[in-house]
């Protein structure tokens, strides 16, 4: 079985002794239908995968080697693999779907069906429906528990984020979180949900335990008003100390101190961050830019940008491979 833990352990090793980790963002392009590959070395463009219909979320499944990309209009996932960069089968995944995420042993998907208000569970093999389960209006982020037994959706209505229990389809707990939430992010040890708040610029802890808001952290920056913070993607290290949000219209991302919630930093990038992305060796944050059509690569070592580079039209996310 694949063991993405000791594989990147082996990459890191190597890059010990032969010098820089090759590592490849992948881009998503809502208006090419398209992914753009960046080398995050030589930080240029270095192929372009075509896809289908407005290519949004973006995730690795469990066994490292497949790439599904969640398509807006053509309702569909396409399946990509990641060593020849081919497209080796698509799935169904229903009318407009958002994000999604993988059961724990990768057979589901649990993706957030925004006209229906609903997470439908996925047959990650054959795209057929296994079950839905009512959440509240315009469903967008979707985060499966480490354990597997939970899976948090957030609602940008409801300004709520809904846990639903795997073993029954049950929806157990609704949370009230801030306005307009988007995306989450595990804390490496499971106990805590981080959640970006679009609309109310700041981003809420919620201990997975208790399944209730135990923080808010607000986002500020000099010079710019608060309703033009738009917090969605987020990204934290491995040893869980630091946490990087992008924040949106105010074209910059965000860097806070995970154990005293305070934002410690701040970086200018391109217009309307969108989302972020870790490089493996945590050494790069891939930042999309979904308004100047580009990504900024930041060093994280110095919390600087290095470049921006341009990619296709309306650029939404980017995973970042070895």
């Amino acid at each position: 079985m694949f063991q993405p833990k000791l594989f990147l352990g082996a990459a890191l090793a190597l890059m010990g002794t032969t010098g820089a980790l090759a590592q490849t963002a992948w881009v998503s392009s809502e208006k090419d239908h398209a992914i753009t590959l960046v080398d995050l070395k030589t930080q240029a463009v270095a192929g372009v995968i075509n896809t289908c219909k407005r290519a949004r979320h973006m995730q690795l499944a469990p066994d490292g080697k497949r790439l599904f990309v969640a398509c807006t209009e053509s309702g569909q996932a396409d399946i990509i693999d990641v060593a020849t960069r081919k497209s080796v089968g698509r799935i169904s995944l229903g009318d407009e779907p958002e994000a999604f995420d993988f059961s724990k042993d990768g057979r589901a998907l649990y993706v957030s069906a925004e006209d229906e208000g609903a997470l439908v569970t996925i047959d990650a093999a054959t795209g057929k429906a296994l079950a839905s389960v009512a959440v509240g209006k315009e469903p967008e982020g979707v985060k499966t528990s480490p354990d597997g037994k939970l899976v948090f959706v957030t609602s940008e209505v409801a300004n709520m984020v809904h846990v639903v229990d795997t073993a029954t389809g049950k929806l157990v707990k609704n949370i009230a979180a801030g306005k307009r939430p988007r995306r989450m992010v595990f804390s490496p040890d499971g106990a805590q949900l981080w959640v970006s708040n679009e609309l109310g610029a700041s981003v809420s802890v919620i201990s997975v335990k208790d399944l209730a808001v135990t923080h808010t952290v607000k986002l500020e920056l000099k010079g710019a008003r608060a309703e033009d913070i738009t917090p969605v993607g987020l990204a934290m290290t491995r040893d869980g100390k630091t946490l990087y949000v992008s924040m949106g219209r105010a074209n910059h991302v965000g860097i806070i101190d995970v154990a005293s919630r305070q934002l410690t930093k701040t970086v200018l990038v391109g217009k309307r961050a969108w989302h972020v992305a870790l490089s493996p060796d945590e050494s790069r944050l891939v930042v999309s830019n979904g308004l100047s059509d580009d990504v900024t690569i930041i060093d994280t070592a110095t919390a600087k940008a290095l470049k921006s580079v341009p990619v296709g039209r309306v650029p939404y996310m980017a995973v970042v491979l070895p």
